[in-house]
């Protein structure tokens, strides 16, 4: 099959589309002809060698796909080949065909475009997982969510506010904090021109002044603001660490907020069992996928190229004028 090659590690013109092995479902899984694939941050640092898949994973971009099943494994009793699905992935999903549990397996709303849908399953799966099953969101909270414009972000802010919680975001630039507004954040804050501290604990969350939760993408760069900013008894969680691995931590901060500090991913978790993805996906499938059936949670896609075109892709994600999710192509629906 066709599938994305890198040549070494680096920049994004180490990616070229060239030959993969032709997967086949192992027990339990589907195989997907892949119609379109998100891109996240985690496919960039995989390409720069700094994000290696898990063990048994495939060694081919990509943690999201939609498309159609073609063929089913062993076991599997709840897919028919011709669905029209998304899917999580641990890798695989810039190619022309990628094998995956059907547990972590979801139907496409009818009406919803197969190259929209791909943008689904990783922000839906990881703020679910961190909002809700973590973080513990409900009405009435103060959410600030860093990133706004991301895809993670503008699937948090629909999220939260649907779930009835306020929503604080940052973004880089005021159109972008515009955007975020049309999706129902409340509380707007150019990061370049405001201190998110200052404005978030003159708010009231349900703890008191400051952020009830924090969804946090820069890591160590924010760590001690992020417990600044948190209200009594909130939650910070750490996504991401576009600002850095080492932080240092304000203990006496957090103990006099009987604060806490989860750092999460998705990618590394087990395939079944408390915790894991096909968990996840079995909950964003029951309480979340309705809503997005419903048309009341949409995907945020910025662009969409060929795969063909993964490199200019890349490029877009690394830069800052994105608002949304980057997909690409692969083939035809």
């Amino acid at each position: 099959m066709r599938a994305m090659e890198l040549n070494g590690v680096g920049g994004p013109e180490v990616m070229e589309w060239g030959k993969g092995p032709d997967p086949a479902p192992a027990h339990g899984e589907v195989l997907i002809d892949v119609v379109a694939a998100g891109v996240n941050r985690a496919d960039l640092l995989q390409r720069r060698g700094m994000y290696p898949p898990p063990a048994g994973a495939s060694e081919i971009l990509g943690l999201e796909c939609s498309g159609v099943i073609a063929e089913l494994g062993d076991g599997v009793r709840d897919w028919r080949v011709g669905d029209r699905v998304c899917a999580l992935l641990s890798g695989g999903a810039y190619a022309e065909r990628v094998a995956v549990p059907a547990t972590q397996v979801l139907p496409v709303p009818d009406g919803l475009d197969l190259a929209a849908a791909a943008a689904l399953p990783e922000a839906a799966v990881t703020v679910w997982s961190n909002l809700v099953m973590t973080a513990g969101l409900h009405a009435g909270q103060l959410v600030l969510i860093h990133g706004g414009g991301s895809g993670i972000g503008t699937h948090a802010i629909q999220v939260a506010t649907r779930r009835g919680a306020r929503v604080a975001v940052t973004a880089g630039s005021d159109e972008k904090l515009a955007r975020c507004a049309e999706l129902g954040a409340s509380v707007l804050i150019n990061y370049r021109e405001r201190d998110f501290v200052e404005v978030v604990r003159a708010e009231q969350g349900l703890g008191g002044p400051g952020a009830d939760i924090i969804l946090d993408i820069m890591g160590a760069a924010y760590l001690s603001r992020n417990v600044d900013a948190l209200a009594p008894h909130g939650h910070l969680v750490v996504i991401g660490m576009q600002g850095g691995v080492k932080g240092e931590l304000n203990l006496a901060a957090l103990l006099g907020k009987w604060g806490t500090v989860h750092a999460t991913n998705v990618r590394n978790r087990p395939a079944v069992g408390t915790g894991s993805k096909a968990e996840i996906v079995a909950q964003v499938r029951g309480q979340l996928w309705p809503a997005i059936a419903e048309g009341q949670i949409v995907p945020v896609v910025h662009a969409e190229l060929p795969i063909t075109e993964a490199a200019e892709a890349h490029r877009l994600l690394d830069g800052s004028g994105t608002f949304g999710k980057v997909v690409l192509r692969v083939r035809e629906e």
